[in-house]
């Protein structure tokens, strides 16, 4: 039996007005959503921008930026950012270099030499490192891992009359809950982006001769590099962006950033007096809020042109 020939301008979706009708309103809602996306970015950036500048031309942009002392309370009042700016480069810089090679190596395990059976504990157990809050990082840091730094800290520098002793919250204990606050993210994107290569470079790479381990080194990391690269972007972001966890684990004093010092980062200082600022004081932690803001910004753009122009080159 013969079927019936279908009528001119029907397609599975209906008449071809009907298709037509539903491609125009679902374009007008992705434009909505990529136009809403946009704004509040602006918006973000309008809204620190006018909120960060009174203070800083007030202050003055070289003495808020260089200067080493942070009173705000004080008679007279000082503040420099300096090392709080430091603080946050250099912590974020060290949670980078110890955390990503773990979590990228962990990524190489679960996409291409964990067995099943492990991979269906540990792939659970990343994901639920990624729900906990961060708060809980900082507890599990206060109560376990302070007590460790302090123990180390004594050894070091026992009858050092020039060490001011911080009882294990420092810099080194804010860096290594870093270290592990990022291991999830970097390690999901990671992951995800190894399975994307195609299939077809690992075996004509084995095909040639190569071992797994040269492969996974040489054909397949590179090939998902931008995938890697976007997952340290995201892992920074998170870093930098910290705030309740480091606060409970560096204690949270002004000081240059080296690794028995007790720091504060550019999150925390605004975190901590926030509740009890105001006039100059509150304008001053919004321009630090505009410089944390302009660090992620610059940091984004300078790894986006980085991987504009490594995909060029390969």
């Amino acid at each position: 039996m013969a079927l019936p020939k279908p009528s001119p301008g029907a397609t599975i979706m209906g008449s071809h007005k009907t298709r037509t009708l539903l491609e125009t309103v679902m374009y007008l809602i992705f434009l909505v959503c990529g136009l809403f996306a946009v704004a509040a970015v602006l918006g973000i950036a309008l809204y620190m921008i006018l909120s960060g500048t009174p203070a800083i031309y007030q202050i003055g942009l070289k003495e808020f930026l260089l200067g080493a002392l942070w009173r705000p309370t004080a008679d007279d009042p000082s503040f420099g950012i300096l090392y709080i700016i430091l603080t946050s480069i250099v912590g974020t810089f060290l949670a980078i270099l110890l955390g990503v090679p773990v979590a990228l190596l962990t990524a190489v395990y679960l996409s291409e030499l964990a067995p099943k059976k492990v991979y269906a504990v540990v792939r659970p157990a990343v994901e639920l490192l990624a729900g906990i809050p961060s708060v809980i990082y900082g507890l599990l840091g206060a109560i376990l891992l302070v007590p460790v730094m302090q123990k180390l800290e004594t050894a070091l520098f026992r009858g050092d009359p020039n060490h001011q002793f911080t009882g294990g919250a420092n810099l080194l204990s804010a860096v290594i809950v870093l270290a592990i606050m990022i291991l999830p993210t970097v390690i999901n994107v990671s992951e995800t982006s190894l399975r994307a290569v195609p299939r077809e470079y690992k075996e004509a790479s084995l095909a040639l001769g190569a071992t797994h381990i040269e492969t996974i080194f040489r054909i397949m990391i590179p090939a998902a590099r931008s995938g890697v690269i976007t997952s340290v972007v995201l892992g920074i972001g998170r870093a930098i962006g910290e705030a309740m966890a480091i606060m409970m684990v560096s204690g949270n004093v002004v000081n240059p950033p080296f690794p028995f010092n007790s720091v504060r980062f550019l999150t925390t200082g605004i975190v901590t007096e926030m509740s009890y600022s105001s006039g100059l004081h509150r304008q001053a932690l919004f321009s630090i809020g505009l410089v944390l803001f302009v660090f992620i910004m610059v940091i984004n753009i300078v790894l986006n042109v980085f991987l504009k122009k490594g995909g060029e080159k390969r």
